[in-house]
């Protein structure tokens, strides 16, 4: 097995971490606080104690680089050969591999174990004491194009096809000490890949070279007889080394090389489908559960848009391992590893819907709604979404995110604190989305919404359009998840992504709503090098339950309206466009007024739009004149950043009839004159 010491903080001090952690993450009451001081105090014994697994294929941290664990990241080192899975590789972490959290002790790899790879958006981490970026000639997030010249210093190579991929690399702003070196894809890896690294010819801001790390050195240097601890690791890394001389890439200038597998899509998405798969079988053609619980009629004085707010719950299975599924709950995992039933385990899901004016004249398009961070449902009753709803005849109905919704901010802290918790965010969001695909198909069924007074006028006349289907539209975390729903529903085909990226692990580092967040990793995690592991073993979890695990696919029989705000304070634009080369999105131009963006060559490998009535997947980007984000992996806080554009898009007419055009007929209109689409700065 593989071990080192472990140790555990006193149960005081985590107490008054987790206290601390509280206060500064924004709860308005002590009372919150100590509620979130107890989720990180309370956990029971089985989350920090590693379960028993077969025997490792290997011992120890991979010896190559001769620093901290699990670097370099990922590494096909830490996997074992497993035929019975997709990739033939199985993810093997032991808790003497994974970061110890000061809270709450070593991590159990239970979750991380069952998946055959790593996350398509996968960074590659590791340390390179004294390197220099511009010296080394790695290219920057400004410059994507040069990972691909012929003697980048970074060469990957994806082996199933043989294609060099793009990348961009910097170094972790936030930790001057260790200076990790971050390079991330410019477009996702692809599910069930294998990848080859190897990295060359790296400098000092001297010039001169840096020598490969000792062990790695000793692997290069000649045949290793089979007891020196270093032979096996040699002939391993034996078919890299060659994939790279094939490419290249001379092994004399190597500075480190390795290889590291994908998951699999099934991997990826196999939870979420199961119990989709399982709860629409279920189902059959009957409409989901449900009970209206309050009808608001309003009148035009009362709201110029919306003349009636419907609400309400559904009912549906409950895979989590809670009755009713509350905010901490896991999925019950039944004998072959997928999510369970407990029996008679039932999900309610709230609802709201708001319903136009102008259904009343003409039967109105359903849609789905998608709420930002932490927030719920009745985001669907804000300014911008009711006004889509009045200008261009949309029903829209919400359900909260459960997992990254209102009730959640208390497991979202302890799980920051505490990997072994992780689990608790990502498995609660997938019933969150399949909370969601019921409350879809109660819109479209005609035995569901349709057939309820609450919806109908008073001579009887339906106020949904069932014949035209149920289209989706989210912002912000609503994008970002969005995503999600979007591939794996049966009845959405269209759909808008608002001030949308996806990967945590790029967006969190960025994001001005982290800087709250931030003390709950910094007490769990205070070493920042670490930190940038954890960010990377989360991804590998969050990846089941947001866009990234699913972009590879979410263009097949779907269409997507990404709309971008440049210089977006909250989601990052860098990440947004890893989306959009990743699903093949097409982008409006021209995307910029000349000089706004800080690119050598902006938006590349991101294909133009054809036309000004373009038919398929794209993205907009709006600029409302914000300065650019910083280039660096922090978040754009000061005065020199300016306005957060982020509420701005949604709260354009010009942008809401581009998207109910694009949801009624999958063709994205030119609003912008055949100019850069800029809006002013919401007040």
């Amino acid at each position: 097995m593989r071990m080192r010491s472990l140790t555990r903080s006193a149960a005081g001090t985590t107490l008054a971490a987790a206290l601390a952690v509280g206060l500064a993450a924004g709860f308005t009451s002590p009372a919150d606080a100590q509620d979130a001081a107890a989720s990180l105090a309370s956990l029971p014994a089985s989350s920090a104690t590693p379960s028993s697994a077969p025997s490792p294929a290997h011992t120890g941290c991979d010896p190559i680089a001769g620093t901290a664990c699990l670097l370099p990241f990922p590494d096909d080192w830490y996997t074992r050969p497993d035929h019975s899975i997709p990739t033939g590789r199985r993810i093997d972490f032991t808790a003497s591999d994974l970061p110890v959290s000061a809270l709450a002790g070593p991590a159990d790899p239970t979750a991380w174990n069952r998946l055959d790879g790593f996350s398509p958006g996968s960074a590659l981490v590791l340390t390179v004491p004294g390197l220099d970026l511009a010296a080394s000639g790695l290219a920057p997030v400004t410059d994507i194009g040069r990972s691909l010249v012929a003697d980048a210093p970074i060469v990957i190579i994806d082996e199933t096809t043989g294609a060099r991929w793009p990348y961009w690399a910097e170094i972790d702003a936030n930790d001057p000490q260790h200076r990790a070196l971050l390079v991330h894809p410019a477009r996702d890896f692809l599910d069930g890949h294998h990848y080859a690294v190897g990295i060359r010819n790296l400098r000092s801001a001297t010039g001169a070279k840096i020598p490969a790390p000792a062990p790695f050195a000793r692997i290069l240097s000649h045949q290793l007889p089979k007891q020196d601890p270093l032979s096996e690791r040699q002939r391993e890394l034996k078919p890299v080394l060659t994939t790279l001389r094939r490419n290249g890439v001379r092994t004399s200038d190597l500075y480190l090389a390795w290889d590291f597998t994908v998951a699999s899509t099934a991997s990826l998405t196999g939870d979420l489908t199961s119990i989709r798969d399982n709860a629409f079988a279920r189902l059959g053609s009957a409409a989901p559960t449900y009970t209206v619980t309050s009808v608001t009629d309003l009148t035009a004085t009362q709201d110029p848009n919306i003349a009636r707010v419907v609400e309400g719950t559904i009912q549906l299975p409950s895979y989590l391992s809670q009755p009713g599924g509350p905010t901490g709950s896991v999925f019950n995992r039944g004998p072959n590893g997928r999510p369970a039933q407990l029996p008679g385990n039932i999900q309610t899901a709230d609802f709201r819907c708001e319903i136009p004016r102008a259904a009343w004249t003409k039967p109105s398009q359903a849609a789905l709604y998608g709420h930002g961070l932490l927030g719920s449902r009745n985001e669907v009753g804000s300014g911008n979404v009711k006004a889509m709803a009045g200008e261009h005849d949309f029903t829209f109905c919400a359900t909260d995110w459960i997992g990254m919704a209102a009730d959640d901010p208390n497991t979202v802290i302890a799980a920051l604190a505490n990997l072994s918790a992780f689990p608790e965010v990502t498995e609660r969001t997938q019933q969150g989305v399949l909370n969601a695909l019921f409350l879809g198909r109660d819109l479209v069924n005609p035995a569901g919404f349709a057939a309820s007074p609450a919806f109908r006028t008073a001579d009887g006349r339906s106020l949904l359009d069932s014949r035209a289907g149920v289209v989706y539209d989210g912002n912000s975390q609503g994008g970002i998840l969005g995503g999600v729903l979007v591939a794996v529903s049966p009845d959405v085909k269209r759909a808008v992504l608002g001030v949308t990226a996806m990967n945590y692990s790029i967006l969190l580092n960025r994001s001005v709503d982290f800087t709250e967040l931030q003390p709950a990793l910094d007490a769990g995690y205070p070493d920042k090098l670490q930190q940038q592991i954890v960010f990377q073993l989360m991804q590998m979890l969050w990846d089941h339950a947001e866009t990234d695990g699913y972009a590879q696919h979410l263009t097949d029989g779907h269409e997507v309206l990404m709309d971008v705000a440049f210089g977006d304070h909250q989601v990052a634009n860098v990440a947004a466009d890893v989306e959009a080369r990743t699903i093949g999105a097409r982008l409006h131009v021209p995307a910029l007024a000349s000089g706004r963006s800080p690119d050598t060559a902006p938006y590349w490998g991101i294909a133009p739009m054809i036309g000004p009535a373009y038919k398929g997947s794209a993205m907009v980007v709006w600029d409302s004149g914000t300065p650019p984000a910083p280039l660096t992996n922090t978040a754009p806080t000061g005065p020199q950043y300016g306005h957060d554009p982020h509420e701005d898009p949604r709260n354009s007419p010009a942008v809401r009839l581009q998207k109910a055009v694009f949801l009624t007929t999958g063709v994205v209109i030119d609003v912008c004159g055949s100019a850069p689409c800029a809006e002013p700065p919401v007040s």
